[in-house]
């Protein structure tokens, strides 16, 4: 089996931990890294998890934490939160974005950055969003998950002035292409300022807050 050479040196470098994709390694694999993790009593986090990988990993690892709806496996300690308000507000366009956002609340939160997640405030109801405006504006840094056309970023860009990292979400009909729609009219957004990571990434999304919030 080929080791795997691991970045432990990241947190001290930049600030933040490196994840260990989980998708498309064996449970082998995972173990084998999540053992190195241990002997230096380094915080892990794995995403992309199956159930069915996750709670295997449970076993050789029972002090670890698998969160099934984003997919996440942590072990170790989180970082204590130093902040009584919310620092970063993440935000899904429906239910089926869930999983995605929290990814990037667990990523945020193993960081010891406090967050919030609203859920199901999407365009298509557009005075939902509305309504929670005066919440959102209390966020240093919001992330926007949407599937479909990806719009709520954009409306969201074009109302408040904080940080808008748009996180598009592989959720939508045909010719949503797998967050690919999402993912283009974000990039295309007339909304100045607007930031957008890669689909579904969760991680990167958690990450990119963290740089804007300790630049």
């Amino acid at each position: 089996m080929n080791q795997s050479i691991i970045d432990f040196q990241r947190r001290s470098r930049i600030g933040v931990i490196e994840a260990i994709w989980g998708q498309h390694k064996t449970i082998e694999q995972i173990s084998e890294i999540l053992k190195k993790y241990q002997l230096e009593s380094e915080t892990a986090l794995v995403t992309r998890l199956s159930k069915e990988k996750g709670e295997k990993l449970l076993i050789e690892f029972p002090s670890a934490e698998f969160h099934e709806i984003s997919g996440c496996l942590t072990m170790g300690k989180f970082k204590e939160c130093t902040s009584s308000e919310e620092e970063v507000i993440i935000l899904t366009g429906g239910t089926s974005d869930v999983g995605v956002a929290s990814e990037a609340e667990i990523a945020l939160n193993l960081h010891g950055i406090k967050t919030k997640l609203l859920i199901d405030i999407g365009v298509a109801g557009l005075h939902r969003l509305l309504d929670r405006l005066e919440e959102i504006k209390s966020a240093k840094v919001v992330i926007a998950c949407a599937g479909m056309e990806g719009a709520l970023p954009t409306v969201l860009a074009g109302l408040i002035p904080q940080p808008i990292i748009g996180l598009p979400v592989s959720v939508g009909y045909g010719i949503s292409g797998g967050g690919k729609t999402a993912m283009e009219g974000m990039l295309a957004s007339c909304a100045p300022g607007l930031l957008v990571v890669n689909i579904d990434n969760g991680y990167g999304a958690a990450m990119a807050a963290i740089r804007i919030l300790f630049a």
